[in-house]
C-alpha cells in the first residue's frame, strides 16, 4: 500500500507535480488534491472523487488510479484499518514529533519505578510492570492502533454501510475516462448498461474515507494524551507501562509546578493502571464488552447522510470530518440492552477512575507538595475531554468518560476507612461485588449498608467453570450485560 493513498493524510508542501505516492501532484493555491476544476478552483462535489472530470492530467490520473487500486486491494474487513494507521503515522509526523532522547527516557523509566514502589503501601496487588518505557507520539500510536480499531469497528462499520447505499456516480462524469475504469465501475463495459458491482466498491471506498478519518483523530489523540491509559481503558501492550515526555510536558504547562514533580504523578498513575488491569482478570473484558454492546445499537440516519454527501470532497478529509462530526447523523435506539450497556459502562469506567484516584492520592499525599493541585488538574481533564477525545467519541460511538468520578471515589475512600486496603480492593474479585448506578447516588449506603467481607468466601465466586478460549479484548462478556464474562486478558 502507497503511504499517502488516495487523498488522505495532509499534503506535502515539498512534493512536485507528478511525483508518485502524492495525492495528485502539488496542490495549486485554494484547489484541492485529486479533483479540481483548475488552478485555484474549489472541487466541483458532483460525485465521489469530488470533481466533474477528474481526468486531465495523465500523470495526476495515473497516481489516482493505482492508488485507488490499492485501496481496492484492502481484504481486511469493512474499515480499512491499514490506511488508518499510515495516515496516523503520517500526521504525526508532521505535526513534529522528536525521538525520545537517552535522558528523557531514563527520567520516565526512574520516574515509573519510583511510583511503583509507592504504590506497595497504597494496594494490595502487586507491580502489573514487567517493562517501563518512554513513547515519542509514533511510538504510542503504533502500540495503541490495535485497541483502536477495535473500538471503532462497530460504529465505523454502520456508515461504512450506510455510505455504500447513499454513494452513487452519475454515467456522465465516467465519458473520457478510460476503458480499464469504465469496466472497474461496471458502467459501461461488457454490456451491462448499469452499475454492477458498484456497491461492493463504494464499500471499499467508504472503507477506506472511515480510515482516513480514525487515523486522523489517533494522530489528535496522539498530541495529548500522557500515557498508554488516558481514557481509563488499557490502550497498549500488557505489563508495558509508558510516559509520553511531549504529551507529560503539555499536561504541566500553566499549573506552575516543577517537572518532576508532574513526571511522577503521572507516573503513579500509569502504574496504579496496570496493578489493578493486571489483577482484576475480567475487567478488560468488561469494559470492552460495554463499548460494543452500546455501539452495536447505533444507526446512522440515512437522510442526512444522503444530504450530506453530494458535498463531500473525497480528497479532503476535512470536509468528511466537519460531516461526521455533528452528533445528528448517529442514533443510539435506546433499547433496554443499550440502556444497561452504557449504564454498565459509565459505571464502571468511574468506578476504575475513583480507585485509581483513592490509591494514588494515599501514596502521593505525604511525598508530593503538590499532589491535591494535580488531582485536580486530572479531574478537569476527564471531565471535559480536549478537541481529539470529542472527535475519538464520534467514531467510536460515545464519550469514554467517567461522569461519576467524584461518587465513585468517595465509595473506595469510603470503604478504605471502613475495612482498610484489604477489604476495598477484595471487592474487585468478582464484577457482582462492585457498586452499581444506584450505589453512586448514595456511596455512604453501600459502604455501611453491607456486612464486612468475608475474603475467603469469594472463593465460590472466582472459580467460574473453564470455557475453553479466553475472551480477547473487544469481546462481550459471555453472560449478558449484567453477569461475569469469562476470565479476558487486558488487551496486547
Amino acid at each position: 500500500m502507497t503511504d499517502r493513498p488516495f487523498g488522505f493524510g495532509p499534503p506535502d508542501p515539498e512534493r512536485r507535480p507528478g511525483d508518485p505516492g502524492g495525492s495528485g501532484g502539488q496542490q495549486p493555491p485554494g484547489g484541492s488534491g485529486g479533483g479540481s476544476g483548475g488552478p485555484g478552483q474549489p472541487p466541483s462535489p458532483g460525485g465521489p472523487f469530488g470533481a466533474a472530470n477528474p481526468f486531465g492530467d495523465p500523470q495526476q490520473f495515473a497516481d489516482a488510479l493505482r492508488q485507488f487500486a490499492d485501496l481496492m486491494s484492502w481484504q481486511g474487513g469493512p474499515v480499512n484499518w491499514d490506511l488508518a494507521k499510515n495516515v496516523a503515522r503520517h500526521a504525526v509526523a508532521a505535526a513534529g514529533d522528536p525521538s525520545v532522547l537517552a535522558p528523557q527516557r531514563q527520567e520516565v523509566v526512574e520516574a515509573l519505578r519510583l511510583a511503583d514502589l509507592w504504590l506497595e503501601e497504597a494496594t494490595t496487588f502487586p507491580t502489573g510492570i514487567s517493562t517501563a518505557t518512554a513513547w515519542s507520539r509514533s511510538e504510542w500510536v503504533e502500540a495503541t492502533f490495535p485497541v483502536w480499531s477495535k473500538l471503532c469497528e462497530p460504529i465505523a462499520a454502520t456508515v461504512v454501510d450506510g455510505m455504500s447505499n447513499m454513494m452513487q456516480v452519475d454515467p456522465e462524469q465516467l465519458e473520457g475516462a478510460p476503458e480499464e475504469l469504465k469496466q472497474a465501475f461496471g458502467a459501461f463495459g461488457g454490456g451491462l448498461g448499469g452499475f454492477g458491482g458498484l456497491g461492493a466498491m463504494m464499500k471499499q471506498v467508504g472503507g477506506a474515507m472511515i480510515g482516513g478519518q480514525v487515523g486522523a483523530a489517533v494522530a489528535e489523540l496522539a498530541g495529548e494524551v500522557t500515557g498508554s491509559f488516558d481514557i481509563g481503558l488499557p490502550l497498549g501492550p500488557k505489563g508495558t507501562a509508558a510516559l509520553l515526555p511531549p504529551g507529560v510536558a503539555a499536561f504541566g504547562e500553566g499549573l506552575g509546578l516543577e517537572a518532576g514533580e508532574v513526571r511522577l504523578y503521572l507516573a503513579l498513575r500509569e502504574a496504579a493502571h496496570h496493578r489493578l488491569f493486571a489483577h482484576v482478570p475480567w475487567l478488560t473484558a468488561h469494559l470492552f464488552g460495554a463499548v460494543e454492546a452500546y455501539a452495536r445499537g447505533m444507526t446512522v440516519d440515512l437522510s442526512r447522510l444522503e444530504e450530506a454527501m453530494p458535498q463531500i470532497d473525497m480528497s479532503n478529509p476535512e470536509a468528511l470530518r466537519d460531516a461526521l462530526a455533528g452528533g445528528e447523523l448517529f442514533r443510539p435506539e435506546n433499547t433496554e440492552a443499550q440502556k444497561i450497556a452504557l449504564a454498565r459502562l459509565e459505571t464502571a469506567l468511574a468506578l476504575v477512575e475513583g480507585w485509581v484516584s483513592t490509591v494514588v492520592d494515599a501514596a502521593a499525599k505525604d511525598r508530593l507538595p503538590h499532589a491535591s493541585a494535580l488531582a485536580e488538574a486530572i479531574r478537569r481533564r476527564r471531565a471535559t475531554g480536549g478537541p481529539a477525545e470529542r472527535t475519538m467519541a464520534t467514531l467510536v460511538g460515545l464519550e469514554l468518560r467517567p461522569r461519576r468520578l467524584r461518587e465513585a471515589a468517595t465509595i473506595w475512600q469510603g470503604l478504605t476507612e471502613a475495612r482498610e486496603i484489604e477489604g476495598r480492593d477484595a471487592v474487585w474479585a468478582h464484577p457482582d461485588l462492585l457498586p452499581t448506578a444506584e450505589d453512586l447516588d448514595d456511596p455512604e449506603g453501600f459502604v455501611r449498608g453491607r456486612p464486612d467481607f468475608d475474603v475467603s468466601e469469594l472463593d465460590k465466586l472466582t472459580e467460574e467453570p473453564s470455557g475453553g478460549a479466553e475472551d480477547e479484548p473487544g469481546q462481550p462478556d459471555s453472560e449478558g450485560p449484567e453477569g461475569p464474562g469469562e476470565p479476558g486478558e487486558p488487551t496486547s
